[in-house]
C-alpha cells in the first residue's frame, strides 16, 4: 500500500501523500519530493493488562521494560520518522510535568530489576501481546514489534505475539483484558490519539471506564489516579487544568502504567509543486495556506 502511494506521487498521479514508508524517504528526497514532519499527538505504546496474575502487575517488570527499549535503535530503524517516548505525550508538552522515573535505555538497570522480580535471560518472564500488521495510523508496527521483542529478550522477558487483523485487534481492545477477544494477552499495542486530557490519559485508566463501559483495555484501578482526573474534570482556569494533568501524567510515568515506546512524527511526502504547507502539531490541518506552483 506505501510503495503504491510512493509511485502514485513519483509518477505525478498525486501531489501529496501520507506516512510514506520510512526505506523510501531518502529517494524521495533524492527525487525532490519535500519530507514535512512534526511531532504529533499520537502516541504508540503497549498498554498493559492488570488483571489477576498479569506479569506487569509488578511495577518493577513494567519499569524494567521501559529500561530495556532501545528507543534510539528503533528511530534509526524509521529512518529518523518518530520521536522516542519518556511518557504518554512529548517532553515538550506542557502535561509532561516532572515526573521522577527517566524512561531511557539502560538495559542492565532493566536486568536488575528483573533479578529482583525473580527473572533473567535464563530463567525469562513470558508475556503475550496483541499486536497487528498494519492499520490506521499505526506506524510500522511489525519491525517495531519486533525490536522490542529483541530487547526485552536481551534482558530476560519472552515476548509471544498474538498477530490480529487491525479490526479484530479494536474489537478486543473494546472488550478488554478479560474478554475472551483478548486470548489472555498481557499487553495490546496500538496508536492511541492524545489531544486532550481524556483521549491522551484517561480513557485508557480511569476504574469507571473498565469495558464494557470504555476503553480501559487493562482494568487499571487506582483510587489516587481516580482522583487525580477528577481534578481535570473539575478545574476550570486553565494554567490549573494545565498542572493538573501534568500531575496526572506524572504519576503514569512514575508508575511505569504503559511500555513507552514511540510518538508518531506523520511524515508526508509533497511534490515541489505545492507550497506555503506548514505542518502543525495537531490532527487538523489548515489547507488555506496551500497553493500549487
Amino acid at each position: 500500500e506505501g510503495n503504491t502511494r510512493v509511485a502514485a506521487l513519483r509518477a505525478g498521479q498525486v501531489d501529496w501523500i501520507e506516512a510514506p514508508p520510512p526505506d523510501t524517504v531518502p529517494s524521495l528526497k533524492q527525487a525532490g519530493m519535500q519530507i514535512v514532519t512534526n511531532v504529533y499527538p499520537h502516541n504508540w505504546p503497549w498498554h498493559l493488562s492488570r488483571v489477576d496474575g498479569s506479569p506487569w502487575n509488578d511495577i518493577r517488570v513494567r519499569k524494567a521494560a521501559n529500561l530495556a527499549i532501545d528507543r534510539e535503535g528503533m528511530k534509526a530503524l524509521l529512518g529518523g520518522l518518530m520521536v522516542p517516548a519518556k511518557g504518554m505525550v512529548p517532553t515538550s508538552s506542557p502535561w509532561f510535568g516532572k515526573p521522577t522515573f527517566d524512561v531511557k535505555y539502560d538495559p542492565e538497570a532493566a536486568a536488575k530489576l528483573l533479578a529482583e522480580a525473580g527473572f533473567s535471560k535464563a530463567k525469562p518472564l513470558s508475556v503475550k501481546a496483541i499486536i497487528s500488521p498494519s492499520g490506521s495510523g499505526q506506524m510500522q508496527p511489525l519491525p517495531m514489534n519486533e525490536a522490542i521483542q529483541q530487547n526485552l529478550a536481551e534482558v530476560g522477558i519472552k515476548v509471544d505475539f498474538e498477530v490480529m487483523e487491525w479490526n479484530v485487534l479494536l474489537a478486543s481492545w473494546r472488550a478488554g483484558a478479560k474478554d475472551p477477544a483478548s486470548r489472555g494477552a498481557h499487553s495490546t499495542n496500538s496508536s492511541y490519539f492524545s489531544q486532550d486530557p481524556f483521549t491522551a490519559l484517561i480513557r485508557h485508566l480511569d476504574s469507571g471506564l473498565v469495558p464494557p463501559k470504555g476503553t480501559n483495555w487493562g482494568f487499571y484501578a487506582d483510587a489516587d489516579m481516580d482522583a487525580r482526573f477528577a481534578a481535570i474534570r473539575t478545574t476550570f482556569d486553565p494554567a490549573a487544568q494545565t498542572a493538573a494533568v501534568a500531575r496526572a501524567h506524572e504519576k503514569i510515568v512514575d508508575d511505569a502504567l504503559f511500555l513507552f515506546v514511540a510518538h508518531d512524527v506523520n511524515p508526508r511526502a509533497l511534490s515541489p509543486k505545492v507550497k506555503g504547507f506548514v505542518q502543525a502539531q495537531n490532527w487538523f490541518q489548515d489547507l488555506t495556506p496551500v497553493v500549487m506552483g
